[in-house]
């Protein structure tokens, strides 16, 4: 007979399996406090101490990385793993990698593979996860490598993060329109706005939703 896992214990078991699947490594006590908003490294311990006793992950002592899936080590329990989290892992997107110049973004070629993640993650039910390139948005916390949940819609509201088509190219930036002008604001120094000058192909792709971070942990 299963264990029923509290919801935070499920959240938290979902969040692990989304980061070993994304870099490879299982997250720190630290990563997993700052995640939740947890005030102390403790509090994420004291949940997967709960974790391992209900076995579905195994801590390893002394290691800061020292957390595996059950499913990684018993073939057999998979099925039960899935079972547990079935109501938090409900939602599977296409990975946009870099855009083919004039191919509409959810073309074939542009998607690299499919990610299953959980819904509640998201401020609204997002279409595809866009991999982010470059540190144009790096001060609104969007780094190279991070998946960018994205909503289709051709509108948005000035102030928004936007994924904007401009003549042949895709960008992410934060829309500003005053007066009938357009600019796309980066959120890095290092970067100039981008004006959407007369004659310019240009249209709004979708909203960013939330944040997916996919950057190596060290």
């Amino acid at each position: 007979m299963a264990i029923a896992l509290t919801p935070r214990q499920s959240q938290i078991l979902v969040f692990i399996q989304q980061v070993i699947q994304s870099t490879g490594f299982p997250p720190t006590r630290a990563e997993i406090s700052s995640e939740f908003g947890f005030k102390s490294a403790n509090a994420a311990e004291e949940h997967l101490r709960a974790l391992a006793k209900k076995n579905v992950i195994v801590l390893t002592a002394g290691a800061s990385r020292g957390i595996r899936l059950v499913s990684t080590e018993n073939h057999h329990d998979e099925s039960l793993i899935l079972s547990r989290t079935a109501n938090f892992l409900g939602l599977t997107l296409p990975i946009v990698g870099r855009v083919a110049a004039g191919q509409p973004i959810l073309a074939t070629e542009n998607v690299e593979r499919e990610l299953q993640v959980d819904p509640a993650l998201f401020s609204k039910t997002p279409d595809y996860l866009l991999k982010v390139r470059g540190l144009s948005m790096r001060d609104a916390g969007i780094l190279d490598g991070d998946l960018l949940a994205v909503k289709r819609t051709p509108e948005a509201r000035s102030g928004q993060i936007v994924v904007a088509r401009i003549d042949e190219d895709v960008t992410v930036k934060r829309l500003s329109q005053n007066k009938g002008r357009i600019l796309l604001l980066p959120e890095n120094p290092d970067f100039e706005p981008i004006s959407i000058l007369p004659g310019q192909h240009f249209a709004i792709e979708g909203i960013a939703v939330g944040l997916i971070r996919s950057e190596p942990l060290h």
